[in-house]
């Protein structure tokens, strides 16, 4: 089962790894991107016969990550005990954004790639209890 979640971690803020082993410190949320020029290329061998695939590398070269753009990614700085810290990417698997938050995430949309838009938008608020 998994978690959804509303809210992006706080820069600067701790937590500890799912598993216990390290702590992380957020430096921020970003967009986990694959790389297509990573991909192998196609083989000239006799068992591809007609089904050849091209040589060239049509459209973007990174595209956002499906198995990740249901997830929040971060990155992050690893706290290990006696280690220097070292920064790299966290995609947070079990957790699941919620569908403005992952909109905000992953977006398509033209008006994603407006300066302003920094911040994901507010949680819906909590209902408030009946008197």
């Amino acid at each position: 089962m998994s978690l959804q979640v509303d809210t992006v971690l706080a820069s600067g803020s701790e937590h500890p790894s799912p598993g216990g082993q390290y702590s992380y410190r957020v430096l921020g949320p970003c967009c986990r991107l694959f790389d297509r020029e990573e991909l192998p290329w196609p083989c000239c061998r006799l068992a591809w016969r007609s089904k050849e695939p091209s040589w060239r590398r049509v459209g973007r070269r990174f595209v956002a990550d499906l198995a990740a753009r249901r997830c929040p990614s971060y990155a992050v700085e690893l706290l290990q005990p006696g280690a220097r810290p070292t920064r790299t990417v966290i995609t947070l698997f079990p957790q699941r954004l919620a569908p403005g938050l992952q909109e905000w995430w992953y977006s398509k949309l033209p008006g994603s790639l407006e300066a302003d838009n920094l911040a994901p938008p507010l949680p819906p608020p909590l209902p408030s209890p009946a008197p």
